[in-house]
């Protein structure tokens, strides 16, 4: 969700938005983790191709998720929501 999204959102929506898409640092390092162990024995079993972007795709999705979530929480805090 972008910045735009956010603000179209009522505020109970917002909330809970806030709520489902809080991220949770031990499970996401968790799968990372995973994701590169098969990146790691994909290059090491010379099997370079679409087996091996798929990993590099969901690693940048989990990336990308806190950075997500902090303009969740920008946005709540424009609105001088507090998230329960």
């Amino acid at each position: 969700m972008n910045q735009e999204e956010l603000s179209k959102l009522s505020d109970q929506e917002l909330l809970e938005a806030a709520k489902n898409f809080k991220p949770s640092p031990i499970i996401d390092a968790f799968f990372i983790g995973f994701l590169v162990g098969i990146i790691i024995y994909g290059v090491a079993a010379n099997a370079w191709g679409f087996l091996t972007l798929i990993p590099l795709f969901l690693i940048y999705l989990l990336l990308k998720k806190p950075k997500q979530y902090e303009a969740l929480k920008k946005e709540l805090k424009a609105r001088n929501l507090f998230q329960v």
